[in-house]
């Protein structure tokens, strides 16, 4: 089973014109590692979500929506705190903005206390976006990881400046948690937020000699690119018609984790597998990134989409 680590809330939509004060909102679940743990179990994996789960009105629509994906929620906690909401608005290329709402928020508010014994029965985790860096929940993960002993380990950093802005704070985040990873994720947008003077695909050469056996750079509609020690591999993005990008790389990383963690050893597989087979693994990532595209909100793709 993979341990999917992070947050999970409604998107808020608007529409509306924009002359005028009326404002409506369509909402849809989501949260980067909801996502991707949703996303996994659409494609047949084994997935459980850790994460603060409100008892409001719409903590329980979250709570049956991961049910009926067969997302596993035996590891969930239960809370009175708020469900947090991310107003989301989209430009006319489908670029999404958000504005998070969610102070003491059930997902941020988990602590060391609420993280679960790690039994044999999970063989993964995967954390990423602001769960990794507002406390006392990126603490709590942060804890998990460290104990997580030989298990495979994936990091999509995901960066939301306005939940944290203190860019400091997540660069310190990103760097103990990818020390831990055997695979990190990451978006170009996500760089250019760390370092924004630097050159992505020296950035992300850089880390895949400090620990991960694989960090993958995704560029929106151009190639993706991939490092796995000194190979470099560059994998062409297929275009689409794009409603939204919300979700794409959340869609892309349920993809990546869906057909490695099924190996005995993710870690080896992506040490020595071939650069054809890598390759084609990224491709069906990218693919799924386009199915995610070309819908409304976060809705990764489903096996029968990509096979």
């Amino acid at each position: 089973m993979f341990l999917v680590c992070g947050e999970a809330l409604y998107d808020l939509f608007a529409s509306g014109d924009p002359d005028t004060p009326d404002i409506r909102f369509d909402g849809r679940i989501g949260g980067s590692p909801m996502n991707v743990a949703i996303g996994m179990a659409r494609l047949g994996l084994r997935t459980a979500l850790l994460t603060g789960i409100s008892t409001d009105m719409l903590g329980e629509r979250i709570l049956a929506a991961l049910t009926r994906e067969g997302v596993e929620t035996h590891l969930l906690r239960r809370t009175g705190r708020c469900t947090t909401l991310s107003l989301v608005g989209v430009d006319a290329a489908g670029h999404p903005s958000y504005a998070f709402y969610g102070a003491d928020s059930a997902d941020c508010g988990l602590t060391e206390a609420d993280m679960p014994l790690l039994d044999e029965t999970i063989t993964g985790l995967h954390f990423g976006s602001y769960a990794i860096a507002v406390a006392p929940v990126a603490d709590a993960f942060a804890a998990l990881a460290g104990r997580a002993g030989g298990r495979f380990i994936s990091l999509d950093p995901n960066i939301r400046l306005t939940v944290e802005p203190d860019l400091d704070i997540w660069r310190q985040r990103v760097d103990a948690m990818r020390a831990r990873a055997a695979l990190v994720k990451v978006s170009d947008e996500d760089i250019a937020l760390l370092y924004p003077d630097a050159d992505p695909v020296a950035v992300v050469t850089a880390w895949a000699q400090d620990g991960p056996a694989m960090v993958v750079l995704t560029r929106g509609a151009e190639e993706v690119v991939a490092i796995c020690g000194d190979t470099q591999i560059r994998v062409p993005v297929a275009p689409v018609e794009v409603v939204d990008t919300v979700g794409a790389g959340d869609a892309f990383q349920a993809s990546l984790l869906a057909s490695i963690a099924i190996k005995d050893d993710p870690r080896a597989f992506l040490q020595t597998a071939d650069t054809g087979t890598l390759r084609a693994i990224l491709a069906r990532a990218a693919r799924a990134a386009g199915i995610a595209c070309s819908r409304r909100g976060a809705d990764p793709a489903r096996l029968e989409e990509l096979d």
